[in-house]
């Protein structure tokens, strides 16, 4: 579904992605991993195309998204839907306003369709009922649940989550995790997730990627990441306060 090629990206100074390589599998959940900081979130916003790299390419359904007119480029944007860490609802607009932002503002969809989209959207997520409400009434898993009924209500083929389970408490984030999985089987979608919480990749992730000083060092499945030998990844995993990381490597 996706390839990452040679992906670079500095600000000033910062080379924050150094020559990035990344196959990600159409219908699998891949989880990239890594510290605060590492850059996560930069290349999730280089493959949506919200930024662009200093050279490398990246490779959407045979297109290569950083040659494309803007045109083409929203089509393909499209196809995406964002579960941002935040959830970054509008305060303005009611619940059922924000789940169908994006079909109201990019598509001819007459109303009482999205509205139609937005009621699937939101029973898809276990949130029935609440289309007005506004999110100053909702808890912070509820307006996570609402993030993501946004992010499913346009049909996409890739839903990107950016910390999904940041905020929440345990059984919360949980929760989060099971319907990332169980949306993952229902709508057949190719999914990454960024996140440093272990809990939640190793539940949720077909495959884990670790990102380190700009590269993807090692890639696998749980059960590999869990075995590694790699004292990089190691140390992140298990969370250690001493080894390759924090000496400087």
């Amino acid at each position: 579904m996706i390839e990452i090629i040679n992906l670079s990206k500095s600000f000033g100074n910062n080379r924050v992605l150094d020559n990035l390589n990344l196959i990600i599998n159409s219908g699998e959940v891949t989880v990239i991993i890594g510290r605060s900081g590492c850059g996560k979130s930069v290349l999730l916003k280089h493959i949506v195309g919200l930024l662009k790299p200093d050279f490398g390419q990246i490779i959407i359904d045979n297109n290569d998204i950083l040659s494309i007119e803007d045109k083409d480029l929203d089509k393909i944007r499209l196809s995406f839907g964002v579960l941002f860490q935040g959830s970054a609802l509008f305060d303005s607009m009611t619940v059922g306003e924000n789940v169908g932002f994006t079909l109201k503002e990019h598509t001819d969809m007459e109303e009482g369709l999205i509205r139609e989209k937005v009621v699937t959207a939101l029973k898809h997520v276990g949130l029935e009922g609440i289309e007005d409400l506004m999110p100053a009434e909702l808890s912070g898993g509820m307006k996570k649940r609402v993030g993501l009924a946004r992010a499913i209500c346009n049909d996409p083929k890739i839903i990107l989550y950016d910390e999904p389970t940041t905020g929440l408490d345990p059984i919360m984030a949980d929760a989060i995790n099971d319907l990332i999985i169980e949306l993952s089987n229902k709508l057949k979608v190719t999914s990454i997730a960024v996140t440093h919480d272990m809990v939640s990749a190793y539940k949720i992730a077909n495959r884990i990627a670790m990102l380190y000083n700009g590269k993807i060092v090692e890639v696998g499945t749980p059960k590999e990441i869990r075995d590694t030998k790699d004292p990089l990844v190691k140390q992140f995993i298990t969370g250690a306060s001493k080894g390759p990381i924090t000496e400087g490597k």
